[in-house]
């Protein structure tokens, strides 16, 4: 599953967060993602690897 990453796309990962949400806001793409839980708001940053091989879904801004 090749998908092109862009800041402001949002992602679902396989896991969810522990406030429910499982879509993440892109805010940062390069070797490092640096996602915003679009539920709470909390930000983390993970390895690029980490996201595509955890990605379910990949929503484009609008």
């Amino acid at each position: 599953m090749g998908y092109s990453y862009e800041v402001g796309d949002i992602v679902k990962l396989k896991k969810q967060h522990p406030c429910g949400s499982q879509e993440w806001e892109i805010l940062r793409v390069g070797a490092d993602f640096r996602l915003k839980c679009t539920g709470c708001g909390h930000q983390i940053m993970l390895a690029r690897r980490i996201v595509e091989k955890n990605t379910k879904d990949l929503k484009k801004k609008a």
